[in-house]
Protein backbone atom coordinates (compact mmCIF):
# COMPACT_ATOMS: atom_id res chain seq x y z
CA UNK A 1 0.00 0.00 0.00
CA UNK A 2 2.59 2.08 0.87
CA UNK A 3 4.84 1.62 -2.55
CA UNK A 4 1.47 2.29 -4.35
CA UNK A 5 0.05 5.29 -2.43
CA UNK A 6 3.75 6.46 -3.56
CA UNK A 7 3.03 5.84 -7.12
CA UNK A 8 0.36 7.35 -7.14
CA UNK A 9 1.97 10.84 -6.09
CA UNK A 10 4.29 10.23 -8.39
CA UNK A 11 2.26 9.74 -10.97
CA UNK A 12 0.16 13.25 -9.79
CA UNK A 13 3.33 15.21 -10.07
CA UNK A 14 4.11 13.73 -13.41
CA UNK A 15 0.55 14.76 -14.93
CA UNK A 16 1.16 18.51 -13.41
CA UNK A 17 4.09 18.96 -15.75
CA UNK A 18 2.62 16.83 -18.25
CA UNK A 19 -0.41 19.68 -18.17
CA UNK A 20 1.55 22.41 -18.40
CA UNK A 21 2.44 21.48 -21.42
CA UNK A 22 -0.33 20.31 -22.76
CA UNK A 23 -2.26 23.77 -21.97
CA UNK A 24 0.49 25.17 -24.59
CA UNK A 25 0.06 22.68 -27.41
CA UNK A 26 -1.64 23.06 -30.76
CA UNK A 27 -4.32 21.88 -32.14
CA UNK A 28 -2.47 20.10 -34.88
CA UNK A 29 -0.59 18.44 -32.28
CA UNK A 30 -3.85 17.16 -30.62
CA UNK A 31 -5.34 15.83 -33.23
CA UNK A 32 -2.16 14.42 -34.78
CA UNK A 33 -1.38 12.71 -31.36
CA UNK A 34 -5.36 11.28 -31.78
CA UNK A 35 -5.32 10.03 -34.86
CA UNK A 36 -2.30 8.03 -34.07
CA UNK A 37 -4.11 6.97 -30.88
CA UNK A 38 -6.99 5.72 -33.03
CA UNK A 39 -4.86 3.77 -35.13
CA UNK A 40 -2.51 2.28 -32.49
CA UNK A 41 -6.21 1.10 -31.24
CA UNK A 42 -6.99 -0.94 -34.45
CA UNK A 43 -3.39 -2.12 -35.07
CA UNK A 44 -3.77 -4.04 -31.09
CA UNK A 45 -6.81 -5.29 -31.65
CA UNK A 46 -6.31 -8.76 -31.04
CA UNK A 47 -4.17 -7.80 -27.89
CA UNK A 48 -6.77 -5.70 -26.38
CA UNK A 49 -9.38 -8.62 -26.99
CA UNK A 50 -7.06 -11.59 -25.62
CA UNK A 51 -6.77 -8.29 -22.13
CA UNK A 52 -10.86 -8.21 -22.07
CA UNK A 53 -10.85 -12.05 -22.07
CA UNK A 54 -9.14 -12.38 -19.17
CA UNK A 55 -11.55 -9.90 -17.49
CA UNK A 56 -14.75 -11.19 -18.39
CA UNK A 57 -13.42 -14.69 -17.12
CA UNK A 58 -12.47 -13.34 -13.87
CA UNK A 59 -16.09 -11.05 -13.89
CA UNK A 60 -17.84 -14.62 -14.16
CA UNK A 61 -15.72 -16.13 -11.17
CA UNK A 62 -17.10 -12.72 -9.00
CA UNK A 63 -20.41 -13.25 -10.12
CA UNK A 64 -21.01 -10.30 -12.06
CA UNK A 65 -24.48 -9.90 -14.07
CA UNK A 66 -24.83 -10.48 -17.39
CA UNK A 67 -25.80 -7.11 -17.82
CA UNK A 68 -22.64 -5.97 -16.13
CA UNK A 69 -20.50 -8.42 -18.07
CA UNK A 70 -22.10 -6.72 -21.34
CA UNK A 71 -20.84 -3.28 -20.66
CA UNK A 72 -17.46 -5.18 -19.63
CA UNK A 73 -17.34 -6.88 -22.94
CA UNK A 74 -14.94 -5.82 -25.75
CA UNK A 75 -14.42 -6.78 -29.53
CA UNK A 76 -13.61 -5.53 -32.94
CA UNK A 77 -16.70 -3.86 -33.21
CA UNK A 78 -16.50 -2.06 -29.93
CA UNK A 79 -12.54 -1.44 -30.63
CA UNK A 80 -13.09 -0.09 -34.12
CA UNK A 81 -16.10 2.60 -32.41
CA UNK A 82 -12.97 3.23 -29.82
CA UNK A 83 -11.15 4.65 -32.62
CA UNK A 84 -13.88 6.08 -34.14
CA UNK A 85 -14.52 8.19 -31.20
CA UNK A 86 -10.96 9.63 -31.24
CA UNK A 87 -10.97 10.77 -34.79
CA UNK A 88 -14.30 12.59 -33.74
CA UNK A 89 -12.87 14.01 -31.64
CA UNK A 90 -9.89 15.02 -33.59
CA UNK A 91 -12.27 16.64 -36.04
CA UNK A 92 -14.24 19.15 -33.30
CA UNK A 93 -13.30 22.61 -32.57
CA UNK A 94 -10.83 22.55 -29.97
CA UNK A 95 -12.28 24.47 -27.30
CA UNK A 96 -8.50 26.12 -26.14
CA UNK A 97 -8.32 29.55 -26.84
CA UNK A 98 -11.90 30.48 -28.02
CA UNK A 99 -12.68 34.16 -26.93
CA UNK A 100 -15.92 33.98 -25.02
CA UNK A 101 -16.53 37.86 -24.67
CA UNK A 102 -14.65 40.92 -25.07
CA UNK A 103 -15.57 43.98 -23.55
CA UNK A 104 -13.65 47.85 -24.09
CA UNK A 105 -13.98 49.95 -20.39
CA UNK A 106 -14.45 53.61 -20.57
CA UNK A 107 -10.67 53.74 -19.05
CA UNK A 108 -9.80 51.78 -22.56
CA UNK A 109 -8.76 48.23 -20.86
CA UNK A 110 -9.90 46.12 -22.79
CA UNK A 111 -11.50 42.91 -20.62
CA UNK A 112 -12.28 39.77 -21.99
CA UNK A 113 -12.58 36.06 -21.29
CA UNK A 114 -11.02 32.68 -22.94
CA UNK A 115 -11.52 29.28 -22.16
CA UNK A 116 -8.28 27.10 -21.01
CA UNK A 117 -7.65 23.93 -19.52
CA UNK A 118 -8.73 22.68 -16.09
CA UNK A 119 -5.14 21.26 -15.92
CA UNK A 120 -5.33 17.13 -14.36
CA UNK A 121 -8.29 15.44 -14.55
CA UNK A 122 -9.06 12.24 -12.37
CA UNK A 123 -11.65 10.27 -13.32
CA UNK A 124 -12.76 7.13 -11.43
CA UNK A 125 -15.24 4.72 -13.92
CA UNK A 126 -16.14 1.25 -13.36
CA UNK A 127 -16.93 -1.89 -15.95
CA UNK A 128 -16.58 -0.22 -19.24
CA UNK A 129 -12.88 -0.09 -20.40
CA UNK A 130 -14.00 2.16 -23.83
CA UNK A 131 -14.10 4.73 -20.72
CA UNK A 132 -10.60 5.09 -20.95
CA UNK A 133 -10.24 5.80 -24.53
CA UNK A 134 -12.85 8.21 -24.41
CA UNK A 135 -11.38 9.99 -21.19
CA UNK A 136 -8.30 10.50 -22.48
CA UNK A 137 -9.13 11.78 -25.69
CA UNK A 138 -11.58 14.59 -24.42
CA UNK A 139 -8.65 15.94 -21.81
CA UNK A 140 -5.81 15.46 -24.50
CA UNK A 141 -8.12 17.51 -26.83
CA UNK A 142 -9.24 19.89 -24.33
CA UNK A 143 -5.61 20.60 -23.44
CA UNK A 144 -5.87 18.45 -19.78
CA UNK A 145 -3.83 15.98 -18.42
CA UNK A 146 -5.86 12.59 -17.01
CA UNK A 147 -5.47 10.18 -14.07
CA UNK A 148 -7.71 7.40 -15.17
CA UNK A 149 -8.91 4.79 -12.40
CA UNK A 150 -11.21 1.96 -13.53
CA UNK A 151 -12.82 -0.36 -11.64
CA UNK A 152 -11.01 -3.84 -10.28
CA UNK A 153 -13.45 -5.80 -13.39
CA UNK A 154 -11.91 -3.98 -15.96
CA UNK A 155 -7.98 -3.82 -14.54
CA UNK A 156 -6.44 -6.02 -17.65
CA UNK A 157 -8.44 -4.54 -20.35
CA UNK A 158 -7.94 -1.13 -18.89
CA UNK A 159 -4.02 -1.43 -18.47
CA UNK A 160 -3.00 -2.54 -22.23
CA UNK A 161 -6.05 0.43 -23.52
CA UNK A 162 -3.97 3.02 -21.51
CA UNK A 163 -0.49 1.53 -22.29
CA UNK A 164 -1.60 1.91 -25.96
CA UNK A 165 -3.19 5.30 -26.05
CA UNK A 166 -0.30 6.55 -23.87
CA UNK A 167 2.72 5.28 -25.76
CA UNK A 168 0.50 6.53 -29.23
CA UNK A 169 0.51 10.31 -27.64
CA UNK A 170 4.33 10.17 -26.65
CA UNK A 171 5.15 9.17 -29.98
CA UNK A 172 3.22 11.69 -31.36
CA UNK A 173 5.41 14.54 -29.38
CA UNK A 174 2.95 15.15 -26.45
CA UNK A 175 4.28 14.70 -23.38
CA UNK A 176 4.69 11.57 -21.13
CA UNK A 177 2.73 11.81 -18.33
CA UNK A 178 -0.30 13.16 -20.13
CA UNK A 179 -2.68 9.73 -20.26
CA UNK A 180 -1.64 7.41 -17.04
CA UNK A 181 -3.73 5.03 -15.49
CA UNK A 182 -3.45 3.92 -11.90
CA UNK A 183 -3.47 0.21 -11.73
CA UNK A 184 -3.31 -0.92 -8.62
CA UNK A 185 -6.85 -2.53 -7.42
CA UNK A 186 -6.22 -1.12 -3.80
CA UNK A 187 -9.49 0.72 -3.24
CA UNK A 188 -7.56 2.63 -0.95
CA UNK A 189 -5.86 4.75 -4.08
CA UNK A 190 -9.09 6.11 -4.92
CA UNK A 191 -9.86 7.54 -1.57
CA UNK A 192 -5.70 9.00 -2.07
CA UNK A 193 -7.06 10.59 -5.34
CA UNK A 194 -10.18 11.95 -3.91
CA UNK A 195 -7.84 14.40 -1.49
CA UNK A 196 -4.74 15.43 -3.61
CA UNK A 197 -5.66 18.74 -4.02
CA UNK A 198 -1.84 19.63 -5.03
CA UNK A 199 -2.06 17.81 -8.30
CA UNK A 200 -5.85 17.01 -9.60
CA UNK A 201 -7.95 20.53 -10.37
CA UNK A 202 -11.48 18.33 -10.62
CA UNK A 203 -12.18 14.68 -10.15
CA UNK A 204 -15.16 13.05 -12.13
CA UNK A 205 -16.59 10.16 -10.17
CA UNK A 206 -18.12 7.64 -13.01
CA UNK A 207 -20.22 5.30 -11.34
CA UNK A 208 -23.33 4.28 -8.79
CA UNK A 209 -24.52 4.89 -5.62
CA UNK A 210 -21.53 2.95 -3.26
CA UNK A 211 -19.23 5.79 -5.90
CA UNK A 212 -21.21 8.80 -5.16
CA UNK A 213 -21.36 8.15 -0.98
CA UNK A 214 -17.78 7.50 -1.09
CA UNK A 215 -17.21 10.76 -3.18
CA UNK A 216 -19.33 12.78 -0.95
CA UNK A 217 -17.87 11.22 2.56
CA UNK A 218 -14.06 11.91 1.35
CA UNK A 219 -13.50 14.30 -1.75
CA UNK A 220 -11.48 17.57 -0.89
CA UNK A 221 -10.54 18.16 -4.24
CA UNK A 222 -13.34 19.60 -6.55
CA UNK A 223 -15.66 17.18 -8.06
CA UNK A 224 -18.65 16.57 -11.14
CA UNK A 225 -20.75 13.61 -9.99
CA UNK A 226 -22.16 11.56 -13.36
CA UNK A 227 -23.74 8.54 -14.01
CA UNK A 228 -26.58 7.75 -11.86
CA UNK A 229 -29.42 7.03 -14.40
CA UNK A 230 -32.96 6.54 -12.27
CA UNK A 231 -34.78 7.48 -15.85
CA UNK A 232 -38.20 7.54 -16.25
CA UNK A 233 -40.61 7.58 -19.44
CA UNK A 234 -44.39 8.96 -18.67
CA UNK A 235 -46.91 7.28 -21.14
CA UNK A 236 -49.71 10.62 -21.08
CA UNK A 237 -53.31 10.62 -21.57
CA UNK A 238 -52.91 12.02 -25.22
CA UNK A 239 -50.06 9.94 -26.35
CA UNK A 240 -49.95 8.34 -29.46
CA UNK A 241 -49.29 4.34 -28.71
CA UNK A 242 -47.50 3.64 -31.97
CA UNK A 243 -44.71 6.54 -30.79
CA UNK A 244 -44.76 5.28 -27.14
CA UNK A 245 -44.10 1.29 -27.55
CA UNK A 246 -41.32 1.60 -29.38
CA UNK A 247 -39.58 4.63 -27.24
CA UNK A 248 -40.21 2.64 -23.95
CA UNK A 249 -39.20 -1.08 -25.55
CA UNK A 250 -35.69 1.37 -26.31
CA UNK A 251 -35.42 2.75 -23.90
CA UNK A 252 -35.46 -0.32 -21.46
CA UNK A 253 -34.76 -3.04 -23.44
CA UNK A 254 -31.64 -1.64 -26.36
CA UNK A 255 -28.81 -1.85 -23.80
CA UNK A 256 -30.61 -1.69 -20.48
CA UNK A 257 -27.16 -1.93 -18.25
CA UNK A 258 -26.22 1.59 -19.04
CA UNK A 259 -27.46 5.42 -17.32
CA UNK A 260 -29.67 6.20 -19.76
CA UNK A 261 -31.83 3.40 -19.96
CA UNK A 262 -34.78 3.54 -18.20
CA UNK A 263 -36.03 2.16 -15.01
CA UNK A 264 -39.22 3.11 -14.37
CA UNK A 265 -42.64 3.23 -16.58
CA UNK A 266 -45.36 6.06 -15.72
CA UNK A 267 -48.71 5.64 -17.13
CA UNK A 268 -51.37 7.57 -16.99
CA UNK A 269 -54.88 6.36 -15.29
CA UNK A 270 -57.21 6.84 -18.22
CA UNK A 271 -55.03 5.19 -20.62
CA UNK A 272 -53.81 2.61 -18.50
CA UNK A 273 -56.21 -0.28 -19.20
CA UNK A 274 -55.74 0.49 -23.04
CA UNK A 275 -51.41 1.03 -22.75
CA UNK A 276 -50.40 -1.31 -19.36
CA UNK A 277 -51.15 -5.06 -22.06
CA UNK A 278 -49.75 -3.77 -24.98
CA UNK A 279 -46.58 -2.85 -23.36
CA UNK A 280 -46.18 -5.56 -20.70
CA UNK A 281 -46.43 -8.16 -23.38
CA UNK A 282 -43.85 -7.02 -25.07
CA UNK A 283 -41.33 -5.88 -22.31
CA UNK A 284 -42.42 -9.82 -21.37
CA UNK A 285 -41.11 -11.34 -24.50
CA UNK A 286 -38.55 -9.06 -24.69
CA UNK A 287 -36.94 -11.18 -21.48
CA UNK A 288 -37.93 -7.75 -18.76
CA UNK A 289 -39.08 -8.39 -15.43
CA UNK A 290 -41.75 -6.49 -14.39
CA UNK A 291 -42.61 -4.72 -11.06
CA UNK A 292 -45.99 -2.59 -10.22
CA UNK A 293 -48.19 -1.12 -7.94
CA UNK A 294 -51.32 -2.46 -7.24
CA UNK A 295 -53.32 -0.68 -10.07
CA UNK A 296 -50.84 -1.66 -12.61
CA UNK A 297 -51.39 -5.24 -11.22
CA UNK A 298 -55.52 -4.90 -11.34
CA UNK A 299 -55.09 -4.29 -15.07
CA UNK A 300 -52.33 -6.81 -15.86
CA UNK A 301 -52.52 -9.65 -12.97
CA UNK A 302 -49.26 -11.13 -13.55
CA UNK A 303 -46.70 -8.79 -13.41
CA UNK A 304 -44.71 -8.73 -9.91
CA UNK A 305 -45.81 -6.51 -6.70
CA UNK A 306 -43.62 -3.04 -6.70
CA UNK A 307 -41.92 -2.33 -3.47
CA UNK A 308 -41.56 1.32 -2.06
CA UNK A 309 -37.68 0.80 -3.18
CA UNK A 310 -37.84 -0.02 -6.65
CA UNK A 311 -38.73 3.73 -7.61
CA UNK A 312 -35.84 4.97 -6.48
CA UNK A 313 -34.05 1.43 -7.93
CA UNK A 314 -31.52 1.57 -10.84
CA UNK A 315 -31.51 -2.15 -11.78
CA UNK A 316 -29.19 -1.27 -14.85
CA UNK A 317 -31.07 -5.24 -15.77
CA UNK A 318 -33.66 -6.27 -17.64
CA UNK A 319 -36.59 -4.95 -15.13
CA UNK A 320 -38.59 -2.34 -14.79
CA UNK A 321 -41.00 -0.13 -11.87
CA UNK A 322 -44.63 0.69 -13.02
CA UNK A 323 -46.86 3.16 -11.54
CA UNK A 324 -50.24 4.57 -12.64
CA UNK A 325 -50.85 8.67 -12.03
CA UNK A 326 -53.30 10.45 -12.03
CA UNK A 327 -51.92 13.00 -14.17
CA UNK A 328 -49.11 14.69 -15.83
CA UNK A 329 -48.18 17.02 -12.33
CA UNK A 330 -48.43 13.40 -10.17
CA UNK A 331 -46.33 11.95 -12.88
CA UNK A 332 -43.85 15.37 -12.65
CA UNK A 333 -43.85 15.17 -8.83
CA UNK A 334 -42.88 11.37 -8.63
CA UNK A 335 -40.17 11.82 -11.01
CA UNK A 336 -38.39 14.98 -9.03
CA UNK A 337 -38.92 12.57 -5.88
CA UNK A 338 -37.68 9.68 -7.12
CA UNK A 339 -35.03 10.53 -9.96
CA UNK A 340 -31.44 11.31 -10.07
CA UNK A 341 -31.44 14.11 -12.31
CA UNK A 342 -30.41 12.57 -15.78
CA UNK A 343 -32.98 11.56 -18.16
CA UNK A 344 -36.48 11.84 -18.29
CA UNK A 345 -39.57 11.96 -21.16
CA UNK A 346 -42.92 12.30 -22.19
CA UNK A 347 -45.00 10.68 -24.58
CA UNK A 348 -47.80 12.76 -25.54
CA UNK A 349 -49.49 15.24 -28.36
CA UNK A 350 -51.02 17.73 -26.23
CA UNK A 351 -48.64 20.74 -26.38
CA UNK A 352 -49.60 21.95 -22.71
CA UNK A 353 -48.70 18.72 -21.29
CA UNK A 354 -45.59 18.78 -22.85
CA UNK A 355 -44.61 21.97 -22.23
CA UNK A 356 -46.04 21.63 -18.47
CA UNK A 357 -43.06 18.57 -18.01
CA UNK A 358 -40.42 19.99 -20.01
CA UNK A 359 -40.19 22.93 -17.86
CA UNK A 360 -41.47 21.08 -14.21
CA UNK A 361 -39.05 18.30 -14.50
CA UNK A 362 -35.69 18.69 -12.62
CA UNK A 363 -32.85 16.86 -14.93
CA UNK A 364 -30.02 17.07 -17.23
CA UNK A 365 -32.06 16.39 -20.15
CA UNK A 366 -35.65 16.22 -20.97
CA UNK A 367 -37.32 14.91 -23.88
CA UNK A 368 -40.80 14.91 -25.78
CA UNK A 369 -41.58 11.89 -27.85
CA UNK A 370 -38.14 10.50 -28.01
CA UNK A 371 -36.41 7.92 -26.14
CA UNK A 372 -34.00 8.78 -22.76
CA UNK A 373 -31.42 6.50 -24.96
CA UNK A 374 -29.94 9.96 -26.85
CA UNK A 375 -28.21 11.59 -23.66
CA UNK A 376 -24.48 10.80 -24.49
CA UNK A 377 -21.93 12.95 -26.21
CA UNK A 378 -21.90 11.38 -29.42
CA UNK A 379 -25.81 11.46 -29.83
CA UNK A 380 -25.20 15.30 -28.54
CA UNK A 381 -22.86 16.16 -31.23
CA UNK A 382 -19.76 16.48 -28.52
CA UNK A 383 -17.90 13.19 -30.04
CA UNK A 384 -17.63 10.77 -27.03
CA UNK A 385 -18.14 12.28 -23.17
CA UNK A 386 -16.30 12.15 -19.80
CA UNK A 387 -19.68 11.05 -18.75
CA UNK A 388 -23.43 12.68 -18.10
CA UNK A 389 -23.42 15.24 -15.10
CA UNK A 390 -26.47 14.99 -12.85
CA UNK A 391 -25.32 18.42 -10.94
CA UNK A 392 -25.92 21.87 -11.38
CA UNK A 393 -22.85 23.88 -11.42
CA UNK A 394 -20.11 23.94 -14.03
CA UNK A 395 -21.10 21.19 -16.43
CA UNK A 396 -25.07 19.51 -16.18
CA UNK A 397 -25.77 16.42 -19.25
CA UNK A 398 -23.32 14.93 -21.68
CA UNK A 399 -19.82 16.22 -20.64
CA UNK A 400 -17.44 17.29 -23.90
CA UNK A 401 -14.82 19.17 -24.77
CA UNK A 402 -16.24 22.62 -23.91
CA UNK A 403 -17.40 21.18 -20.00
CA UNK A 404 -13.67 20.15 -19.33
CA UNK A 405 -12.51 23.93 -19.50
CA UNK A 406 -12.67 26.37 -17.12
CA UNK A 407 -12.18 30.50 -18.27
CA UNK A 408 -9.62 33.21 -17.89
CA UNK A 409 -9.75 36.98 -17.96
CA UNK A 410 -7.56 38.28 -20.11
CA UNK A 411 -7.11 42.53 -20.09
CA UNK A 412 -5.40 44.18 -22.45
CA UNK A 413 -4.39 47.27 -21.69
CA UNK A 414 -2.09 50.57 -22.41
CA UNK A 415 -0.51 52.07 -19.47
CA UNK A 416 -3.80 52.09 -17.31
CA UNK A 417 -3.44 52.78 -13.44
CA UNK A 418 -6.28 52.79 -11.03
Amino acid sequence: MIIDAQKLIEQGKMARQAARILASANTIQKNNALIKMAECLEKSAAEIIAANRLDLEAGREMGLTSSLLERLTLDEGRIAGMAEGLREISALPDPVGEVLEINRRPNGLEVGRIRTPMGVIGIIYESRPNVTADAAGLCLKSGNAILLRGGEEALHSNRVIARIIAEAAVSSGLPAGAIQLVDSPDRQLVIQMMQMNDYIDCLIPRGGAGLKKTVMANASVPYIMTGMGNCHVYIDEFADFNKARPIVINAKVQRPSVCNAIENLLVHQAVARDFLPLIAEELREAGVEIRGCQTSKAVVPWILEASAADWAEEYLDLIIAVKVVEDVDQAIEHINKYGTGHSEAIVSENYTNVRRFMRAVDAAAVYANASTRFTDGNEFGFGAEMGISTQKLHARGPMGLRELTTTKFIVYGDGQIR
